[in-house]
C-alpha cells in the first residue's frame, strides 16, 4: 500500500472515531441546573427534546417527589401551553415562613394547543419556581411526554446505584449543602499579587518594537539560509589561477 493509501485511510479511520465519540447520547427530559442548594429557593427548567421523527409532543407531565414536598411552587407561563398544577394532601405537614402546609403541589402538567407542540427535531423548556428545598439528598422528577401519536414514554427510573444510566432516566435535581455563614471569604480569595500596570503609550511602543525585532530576526535567518545555500553550489570565479602542478626536481 502507497504511502499517500496509507495517509488516506489512516485520516478517515481518525475522522470516524471522532464522529462516533462526538455523537451525542440519546436526549431524554433533564432538569437543569441540576443542582440546587439545600433549603433555598430554585429557579429549574425541564427541558424536553422531541425524540420522534414524524410525531409532535403534546402533552408534558412532571410528578414532584412525594417523599420530599415542597412548600411553594409556582410555573412561568409557556406561549401556546396550558399549565395545570395537581395538589395533594401530605402526610406529613410542613413548616415554612411560620406556617403548618397541608398539601402541596404534587404534579404539573403543560398540553399544547394547536401549532405550538414540539414538533421533531426540536425541544421546549418549561420553568418552574420552587422552595424552600430539602436540606439534603436529591429530588426525582418523574416525567411522561405524550405524543401527537397517542405514544406516552416515560422518563422515570431512578438512578442505577452502579453508576450505569438508566434506559428511561428520570430528570434528578441533586440537593448541595449551603455556604457556611460567617465564613472568612476574604481568606479563601487568592492573594494578589502587586504588578504595576505600564502606561498605555509605552505597551503600545513596547508591542511595536517587539513585533519590528521579531520581523527582523525572521528576515535575517531567511538571508542566512540563502546565502548558506548559495555557497554550496557558488562557481568559482573567473580568472582565478590554477593550481600548478607539482614538478619533481
Amino acid at each position: 500500500m502507497s504511502l499517500i493509501k496509507r495517509s488516506a485511510l489512516v485520516g478517515a479511520t481518525v475522522a470516524g472515531l471522532t464522529l462516533a465519540l462526538a455523537a451525542p447520547a440519546a436526549a431524554h427530559v433533564t432538569v437543569n441546573p441540576d443542582t440546587a442548594t439545600a433549603g433555598g429557593y430554585a429557579k429549574v427548567t425541564f427541558r424536553v427534546p422531541n425524540e420522534s421523527d414524524k410525531d409532535s409532543t403534546t402533552k408534558v407531565e412532571v410528578n414532584l417527589p412525594a417523599d420530599k414536598p415542597i412548600a411553594s411552587v409556582s410555573v412561568k407561563p409557556v406561549t401556546g401551553w396550558d399549565v395545570a398544577t395537581t395538589v395533594s394532601k401530605l402526610a406529613k405537614p410542613l413548616e415554612a415562613h411560620g406556617a403548618q402546609i397541608t398539601e402541596a403541589v404534587s404534579k404539573i402538567t403543560w398540553t399544547a394547543k394547536g401549532g405550538f407542540e414540539v414538533k421533531p427535531g426540536q425541544f421546549q423548556e418549561f420553568d418552574v419556581s420552587m422552595g424552600p428545598l430539602p436540606e439534603s439528598g436529591e429530588m426525582i422528577f418523574k416525567a411522561l411526554q405524550t405524543y401527537s401519536d397517542g405514544t406516552v414514554v416515560r422518563w422515570i427510573d431512578e438512578p442505577s446505584t452502579d453508576g450505569t444510566e438508566p434506559e428511561s432516566p428520570a430528570p434528578v435535581l441533586k440537593i448541595g449543602a449551603a455556604a457556611a455563614e460567617g465564613g472568612d471569604t476574604a481568606a479563601a480569595a487568592p492573594a494578589a499579587t502587586a504588578v504595576a500596570e505600564p502606561a498605555a503609550e509605552e505597551s503600545n511602543s513596547s508591542n511595536g518594537f517587539g513585533i519590528a525585532g521579531l520581523v527582523a530576526g525572521v528576515l535575517a535567518l531567511i538571508v542566512a539560509m540563502l546565502a548558506y545555500a548559495r555557497s554550496g553550489r557558488r562557481p568559482e570565479p573567473a580568472g582565478a589561477p590554477a593550481e600548478k602542478p607539482s614538478s619533481d626536481k
